[in-house]
C-alpha cells in the first residue's frame, strides 16, 4: 500500500512545523508492520516527538498502561490483542491517554466502533505524516480528559457502541433521534445545553430550523428515562435549555 512520505528537503525547521513544547512529549506507536512503524517513528521524531514502538497489542497495552505516554498511535489489526481491545481495556481501567487510531480499515462502521470504544481520533492509511503530527498536537492541546466508553449519570447508563440505555436493571428503548439527544446531554451532564446547540448537533439545522422539535423530543426522552422511574434527570432550565442531572435525577 503506498504511503505518502512527507519529506521537506532544504526547508528550515520552523517551516516544517515541529512540535513546540517546554518538555519532552512522548508518543507510543503500536503497529505490527515493522517498516511502517519505523517510518512513523522517523516522521514523528522529525516533528519533535519522542517515539517508542510496540509491534503487537499485548506489548502495546502494557506500555500504554505503564509508560506515561502523552498519546498513543494505535493500529487496529494487531497480533495478540486488536487495537479495539487495547483501547477498550485502557478506557475500562479509566486510563484516558489520548488515542489516535491509524488503520487501513476505512469503513464508516470501523471508524464509529473505534471512536465509540474511546479513541479520540481516527486516521486511515495511506496518510500524511504532517497531518498525523498535526492531529497529535490537537489531541495534546485537549489533554487527557475522561472519555468513558459507557456514559453514566447515577443509575442511568448509555452505551454508544451497543446502542443501549439502562435505568438501573431496566432497559430503556429509544428511537435513533432520542438516543442521539440523550447521548449528547449525557456527555455534557450537569451543564445547561441550549436548544440551538442541541438542534445543531443532533439534527441537521439546514433541514430542521424549528427549535420546538427539540422540546418535543426532550419530552419523549423524559417520558422514557424519568417518568416510569419517578426521576427528574432531564431538567428544563427556563430561557436557557436543558440539563441532564449528573446524579441521574
Amino acid at each position: 500500500m503506498p504511503y505518502r512520505r512527507c519529506e521537506h528537503p532544504e526547508r528550515p525547521a520552523a517551516a516544517v512545523g515541529p512540535l513546540r513544547h517546554t518538555r519532552t512529549v512522548r508518543v507510543l506507536v503500536v503497529e505490527d508492520e515493522r517498516r511502517l512503524a519505523s517510518a512513523v517513528r522517523r516522521g514523528l521524531t522529525a516533528e519533535g516527538f519522542v517515539v517508542d514502538v510496540a509491534h503487537d497489542g499485548v506489548d502495546g497495552l502494557h506500555l500504554a498502561r505503564e509508560g506515561g505516554y502523552d498519546a498513543v498511535v494505535l493500529d487496529l489489526m494487531l497480533p495478540g490483542l486488536s487495537g479495539y481491545q487495547v483501547c477498550e481495556r485502557l478506557r475500562a481501567e479509566r486510563n484516558w491517554v489520548p488515542v489516535l487510531i491509524l488503520s487501513a480499515k476505512d469503513g464508516e462502521y470501523d471508524q464509529a466502533d473505534g471512536l465509540d470504544l474511546g479513541a479520540d481520533d481516527y486516521m486511515t492509511k495511506p496518510f500524511s505524516y504532517v497531518v498525523l503530527a498535526a492531529r497529535l498536537r490537537a489531541l495534546l492541546r485537549r489533554g487527557a480528559r475522561p472519555r468513558p466508553a459507557v456514559l453514566a449519570a447515577g443509575d442511568l447508563r448509555l452505551d454508544p457502541a451497543a446502542r443501549t440505555v439502562r435505568r438501573g436493571e431496566a432497559g430503556v428503548e429509544l428511537t435513533a433521534r432520542e438516543f442521539a439527544l440523550l447521548e449528547y446531554l449525557m456527555r455534557r451532564a450537569g451543564q445547561v445545553v441550549s436548544k440551538a446547540e442541541l438542534l445543531e448537533h443532533v439534527w441537521d439545522p439546514d433541514a430542521v430550523a424549528d427549535l420546538n422539535v427539540v422540546e418535543v423530543y426532550a419530552g419523549y426522552v423524559r417520558r422514557k428515562i424519568d417518568t416510569p422511574f419517578g426521576r427528574n434527570a432531564l431538567q428544563t432550565v427556563r430561557g436557557a435549555g436543558y440539563r441532564l442531572a449528573a446524579d441521574g435525577g
